[in-house]
C-alpha cells in the first residue's frame, strides 16, 4: 500500500490527488516488465488496486483493459482478478492499435526485436534518450541468460553539433551553437550516445555478441523520431513543441522544446497489409539515403 494512504493510529493520512487510469497502467506495466508481477500470477483484486493507487474502480478497470490490449493481462473482468499473461507475445501493430507514449511503446518492441539472432536497429532522433532507456530490458535479459543474439547492428542519426537547431531554443531569440540551451542539448546528446554505445559494446566482452554501433550527424533538426527494427517494423512519432522553462546554471530560461519521451509512437509492420509494408519500406529508403548522402561523421565529445 502507498505509504501516504496507510493508516496511523487508526487514522488515514490525506490522499494525494488521484492518479489517472493511464498512470495506473504505466505502474502496473512496469511491474510486469520488471518481473515484480510474474507470468501466470494472479493480480490483486480491483478493490485492492483501487485502494493502493487511491482511485475509483472504473479507473482500475480502464488501466487493466489497456494492459489486456497490450497482451500483458488476461481474464480482465469485473469479477475475478486478472492474470499476468503466461507468455506476453509480440506487441500488436497495425491501424487498429492505438499509439502509445514513446516510454511505453518503444521498450517492448525493442525487447521483441532482440529475440532475433541478428538484431538490426536504425534510429533518427534528437538525443537517443528514449532508445537508451528502451534498451534496458533486452540488456537485462541478455545478462540473465534469457536472450542471446549472435549479432547486433545499431545505426543512429542525430543532429550535428554545429547546426542552428530548430529546437530546443530560447523563446527570446536563438542562442546559436555556443548558447546555454544548445550546450545543454549537446551535452545530453553526447552523454546518452556514449552510454548507449558503452552498454552495447560491453556485450562483446561479457557474452561474445558481435556488436557494431555507428553514429552519424544530420545537418538539420529532425521534426520526427523514427525507429526501424530488424527491417520489419517502423515506429514513428512527431516531436511536438511546447513552451516551457529550463533550469541552466541556476537560471530559468523560457524555451521552445519537445518532450520526446511522451511523443505518441505509431507502429507499422511488414506483412499482408500494403499500408504498413509500404511505410516500413519507404522509411528504410529514407533512412539509408540520409545515412549515405548528407550525413557526416559524428564524434560524441565536446
Amino acid at each position: 500500500m502507498d505509504p501516504e494512504h496507510a493508516s496511523v493510529n487508526g487514522r488515514k493520512k490525506p490522499q494525494r490527488s488521484q492518479r489517472t487510469h493511464r498512470e495506473v497502467a504505466d505502474e502496473l506495466r512496469a511491474r510486469i516488465r520488471s518481473g515484480a508481477l510474474q507470468r501466470g500470477q494472479r493480480m490483486p483484486t480491483q478493490a485492492q488496486l483501487a485502494a493502493e493507487f487511491g482511485v475509483e474502480r472504473p479507473a482500475v478497470r480502464q488501466a487493466l483493459r489497456i494492459l489486456q490490449s497490450e497482451q500483458l493481462l488476461t481474464n480482465v473482468s469485473k469479477g475475478a482478478p486478472a492474470t499476468v499473461a503466461a507468455g506476453p507475445g509480440r506487441p500488436p501493430t497495425g491501424p487498429s492499435v492505438p499509439p502509445l507514449p514513446t516510454t511505453v511503446g518503444l521498450a517492448p518492441r525493442i525487447a521483441a526485436a532482440f529475440e532475433a539472432e541478428h538484431v538490426e536497429i536504425d534510429a533518427v532522433c534528437l538525443t537517443s534518450v528514449s532508445l537508451t532507456l528502451a534498451l534496458g530490458e533486452p540488456l537485462r535479459r541478455i545478462h540473465s541468460g534469457r536472450l542471446k543474439p549472435a549479432k547486433v547492428d545499431l545505426r543512429v542519426l542525430l543532429p550535428g553539433r554545429n547546426i542552428d537547431l530548430a529546437f530546443p531554443v530560447p523563446v527570446e531569440g536563438r542562442d546559436g551553437g555556443g548558447g546555454p540551451v544548445h550546450e545543454r542539448w549537446l551535452a545530453q546528446r553526447n552523454a546518452q550516445g556514449q552510454v548507449l554505445r558503452h552498454n552495447l559494446l560491453a556485450l562483446r566482452a561479457t557474452h561474445g555478441v558481435d556488436v557494431r554501433v555507428s553514429f552519424r550527424a544530420l545537418p538539420f533538426t529532425p521534426p520526427v523520431k523514427l525507429y526501424l527494427l530488424n527491417r520489419e517494423e517502423a515506429l514513428f512519432a512527431y516531436y511536438t513543441l511546447a513552451r516551457g522553462k529550463a533550469q541552466i546554471d541556476q537560471e530559468y530560461l523560457e524555451t521552445y522544446d519537445a518532450q520526446g519521451v511522451r511523443s505518441l509512437l505509431f507502429g507499422f509492420e511488414q506483412g499482408p497489409g500494403l499500408r504498413d509494408t509500404a511505410f516500413v519500406e519507404q522509411s528504410h529508403l529514407w533512412f539509408d539515403a540520409l545515412w549515405e548522402t548528407i550525413s557526416s561523421e559524428l564524434v560524441l565529445t565536446g
